[in-house]
């Protein structure tokens, strides 16, 4: 697969068998290869064309021809981040020769479905890995050719080919120009390799073309996931991305962050806890503290009469299926910033298989917990499960005001690590922490400072559970606190709730 950049050009190229062909390229972009088509931007105009189209190879090539007038007009006159351009910029720059976010949202407008890895057609092919070639002939990259290779060689890519443009071939004594020419070469789905370039691309010319408004914080969550959480870059592909304007970085990164939290595999001392149970020769193996948690939170929803339940930071499922077991509880949602982890418990709770009665009672939501959403208002319950660990601490109140101060349910269960019972975990080494995600793990006495603290502020009482086998020492390995909200404080709620209404 091949697209090709040209007044503004890029090329997709893939290779193919007679059994599965290569032109099966124009099903999954959604453009006939017999066919060449135009499409109008807000900016200019788009074609898509294939310069090839066998069995063997198809290559789709994507050719932006810019409008500097519509360009000047459609921006008002504004630059990076929507600062004013000197008059003779608005007109002469690199807009309609060069890649950048012009060809961005060409892209998104041009292959929205195959940027949503949508191909009805085909859709097992939208999800399989593609021998793919990129090629965009003129690319620039403000960091040059090390920062190229930086941004793209952790993506999976088994080839990547940056090849600095002279800035004259005739005189090559004047070095090189700050364009390049990019190669892209390896097996990946289609919509990884679209989105890549959609977020990359005006990464590495460090300019938009349009205003950054707080929307773009979304964009960018979609586009990077499976990604961009766990690039080694990610910190200055935000920041580029959102044009340096601080406060929509901040927010990118805190939802990142939480991505991280959400895709990272439970392997805390749970996992090392099973793996030292595995080893011993005992018939009966001790009940992993995993499933302690669980009951916990069970029996703590049930004791608060509880029948409709978050499940913040849901991850992939289990307590979500947990739930289900019991028919008290009729309503459980499952929250979660990563779509990863949410089409994870899909599958495992089989939603596209379950009842119409089972399946009225379960919803699984994108969100993220630093954000305050009023659909998450009103319910009885509330959990978080060995979430509030992989925050960093200054984010903690964003999260804290999210869950207490603006959905406000009736009890909230929030579980932690004890720190203090780390030294008895034989194969947890000395001073780390149980996850490598974790940014802290809290003593018994740190926790009931915070819960204490946020029980006050937002009017709950919080009375605090062990959870696992508790040592006379150091106390049980994981801290539950139970936030009960007092009826005064629910009374005053429910009186302005009903004013405002």
């Amino acid at each position: 697969m091949r697209i090709i950049l040209g007044q503004v050009f890029l090329t997709i190229g893939t290779t193919g068998t007679h059994e599965r062909p290569a032109t099966d390229l124009g099903f999954l972009l959604h453009k006939h290869p017999d066919r060449a088509q135009t499409f109008s931007t807000s900016h200019g105009t788009a074609h898509v064309f294939y310069p090839e189209a066998s069995a063997e190879r198809c290559t789709a090539a994507l050719l932006l021809e810019v409008d500097p007038v519509a360009l000047v007009r459609r921006g008002k006159g504004k630059g990076r981040g929507g600062a004013p351009d000197a008059a003779l910029a608005q007109y002469v720059n690199d807009r309609p020769y060069a890649a950048s976010s012009l060809l961005s949202v060409a892209i998104a407008a041009v292959f929205k479905s195959a940027l949503g890895g949508v191909c009805r057609a085909m859709p097992e092919r939208a999800t399989s890995s593609l021998p793919l070639r990129i090629e965009v002939p003129a690319l620039p990259a403000r960091g040059g050719v090390e920062l190229v290779h930086r941004l793209f060689a952790p993506l999976g890519w088994e080839r990547v080919e940056v090849t600095a443009v002279p800035l004259d071939e005739k005189f090559p004594a004047w070095g090189d120009s700050r364009y390049v020419r990019l190669v892209l070469e390896g097996e990946l789905r289609l919509a990884e390799a679209l989105r890549q370039l959609y977020v990359l691309l005006p990464v590495l010319d460090d300019a938009k073309h349009y205003w950054v408004a707080p929307d773009e914080v979304d964009k960018l969550l979609r586009a990077g996931e499976g990604w961009l959480a766990d690039h080694p870059e990610r910190p200055l592909i935000t920041r580029r991305y959102l044009s340096h304007r601080w406060g929509l970085t901040r927010q990118a990164d805190q939802a990142l962050e939480l991505v991280r939290l959400a895709e990272s595999d439970d392997l805390d001392v749970d996992s090392v806890d099973n793996a030292v149970d595995e080893s011993t020769d005992t018939e009966e193996k001790p009940v992993p503290l995993a499933e302690h948690r669980r009951t916990a939170i069970l029996d703590a929803l049930r004791a608060a009469g509880a029948s409709r339940v978050l499940d913040l930071g849901c991850g992939q499922g289990q307590l979500v299926q947990a739930l289900l077991k019991d028919v008290r509880f009729t309503e459980i949602v499952g929250v979660d910033v990563s779509m990863r982890a949410l089409t994870i418990a899909s599958r495992r709770l089989k939603l596209d298989r379950m009842g119409e009665r089972q399946a009225d009672r379960v919803t699984l939501r994108q969100g993220s917990l630093t954000y305050t959403d009023k659909r998450l208002a009103g319910y009885d319950a509330a959990v978080l499960s060995e979430v509030i660990e992989h925050l960093d601490l200054p984010r903690l109140p964003a999260l804290e005001y999210a869950v207490f101060g603006a959905a406000r349910p009736g009890t909230v269960l929030v579980t932690t690590p004890n720190v203090e019972y780390n030294v008895r975990w034989e194969t947890l080494p000395a001073g780390h922490v149980r996850h490598g995600d974790h940014r802290f793990e809290w003593t018994r006495a740190e926790f009931r400072d915070w819960a204490e603290q946020v029980a006050e502020r937002h009017g709950y009482t919080v009375r605090y559970v062990p959870v696992g086998p508790e040592d006379p020492e150091v106390g049980p390995p994981t801290q539950l606190a139970v936030f009960t909200r007092t009826t005064e404080t629910a009374g005053k709620t429910e009186t302005k709730e009903a004013e405002a209404a």
